[in-house]
């Protein structure tokens, strides 16, 4: 089983919402024709948050949302224009080592996401943190919480209610070395966010545009 996050912007004058609702249909059948589950889209004013799973090694979302392209900005970077911008996997609370395990047990569970942004100097040091965190505590947190970056901005994606329980593996680490006042020691990572958020400034909660 592979997971999958991405991040896309929005063209002005595009509704994300009205868009990629007006859309499921033929996203559902794409879907299908490629093994892509457990998809959620989120969004925060014109940028887009992407998940989804496969037990395909590679699933492609321009391929998902090929009926969308023309929505969606074009980023810089390869020699073919890019509409979806991969988000490489920095903390996971679990992971999936096979269809089994990763078995969804609980139907009334929600995809939900927030947002963050982080210290241009300090990435580093925040993916460090969170790997000797996940190695030393796997099955710490909800089963399928999970944080993308992309460049300082991260994405994570979680369901609620959490599924709590011990992952079928150990750790990669067997120190224990996890600072206790966490929140502590992660504050000064962040740049808080302009106006207050709830629960916190650090982590903003953006909608669901649609599952999948």
């Amino acid at each position: 089983m592979h997971r999958y996050q991405f991040r896309a912007h929005c063209r002005e004058n595009v509704d994300p919402q009205r868009l990629f609702r007006e859309t499921l249909p033929a996203l559902q059948n794409r879907m299908r024709e490629h093994g892509a589950s457990h998809l959620s889209l989120f969004h925060f004013d014109m940028q887009l948050f992407l998940y989804y799973e496969s037990s395909a090694q590679s699933v492609d979302p321009h391929e998902l949302f090929a009926h969308c392209e023309d929505a969606l900005e074009a980023w810089p970077g390869t020699s073919n224009p890019r509409r979806w911008i991969p988000m490489t996997d920095i903390f996971h609370y679990q992971n999936p080592i096979s269809e089994e395990h990763w078995l969804r047990k609980n139907a009334s569970a929600r995809p939900y996401a927030r947002i963050a942004h982080l210290q241009p100097d300090k990435v580093a040091r925040y993916v460090f943190y969170h790997y000797q965190y996940q190695e030393e505590k796997p099955g710490d947190g909800d089963k399928y919480g999970m944080i993308g970056l992309h460049e300082n901005l991260m994405f994570f994606y979680s369901e609620d209610p959490a599924t709590i329980e011990m992952p079928p593996y150990s750790g990669g680490l067997s120190t224990s070395n996890t600072p206790t006042d966490w929140a502590g020691t992660m504050e000064p990572h962040f740049i808080p966010w302009s106006q207050p958020a709830e629960p916190s400034r650090i982590w903003l909660e953006i909608p669901l545009i649609l599952r999948a």
